[in-house]
């Protein structure tokens, strides 16, 4: 009796750890960048994207330099950043999330949304990013997750160009694409053309 008494406390025991070792890997604890990072979201405003929290602005007191609101702003992104990754595609597009920042950090500074004229010049595998739902799906069995945040930067005036180079190296169709991406012949030409009217580039080809 005592020997079954033995068994299954050891049995419970073992029940338990193993539980407490799964939900430790599913629920892993934060580390102190992580809370520190997460206490900062919670300040953070979306004056025009509001779509994704990494397109926040984190509120600044007493600043001293501003930037002049009666100037017309003209950006420039270069996005390139893209992945298959079964974990990254179902979520938003880093690089596009990072415009969805830089138009709220404008207009968080003052800068009227009518003074902001926005493109967005896509290649790479960044090209799945702007793809229609559909064609998600095809390449990766779940809903292109970026619709919604492309809407917002949509309805806040931003253009968006597709490479032509970098649809032929990955078999991408312009039906493929949403129905607002323009075609253009290469990256580069789109990019050259754009700075010689005086945008300022970013560059967002890299993951932090």
């Amino acid at each position: 009796m005592k020997k079954n008494y033995l068994f299954f406390l050891a049995m419970m025991l073992f029940v338990i750890s193993s539980f407490a070792q799964e939900t430790k890997k599913e629920n892993p604890p934060q580390t102190k960048e992580e809370r520190r990072m997460a206490k900062l979201l919670k300040s953070a405003v979306y004056p025009v994207i509001k779509s994704e929290t990494m397109s926040g602005v984190i509120p600044v007191n007493d600043v001293t330099e501003t930037p002049d609101p009666n100037m017309k702003y003209k950006l420039l992104f270069n996005v390139t950043i893209g992945s298959k990754d079964s974990a990254k595609v179902k979520k938003a597009n880093p690089g596009l999330t990072e415009v969805g920042r830089v138009i709220n950090l404008h207009i968080a500074s003052g800068i009227p949304k009518e003074n902001l004229e926005v493109v967005v010049v896509v290649h790479g595998f960044a090209l799945f990013s702007i793809a229609n739902n559909d064609a998600y799906r095809s390449n990766f069995k779940t809903d292109n997750p970026n619709l919604i945040l492309i809407k917002e930067l949509e309805d806040a005036g931003v253009k968006f160009i597709a490479c032509g180079q970098a649809m032929a190296f990955l078999e991408f169709k312009k039906q493929d694409l949403l129905p607002i991406v323009k075609v253009s012949l290469t990256a580069q030409t789109a990019l050259s053309n754009y700075q010689l009217k005086g945008f300022i580039k970013f560059d967002e080809s890299t993951e932090d």
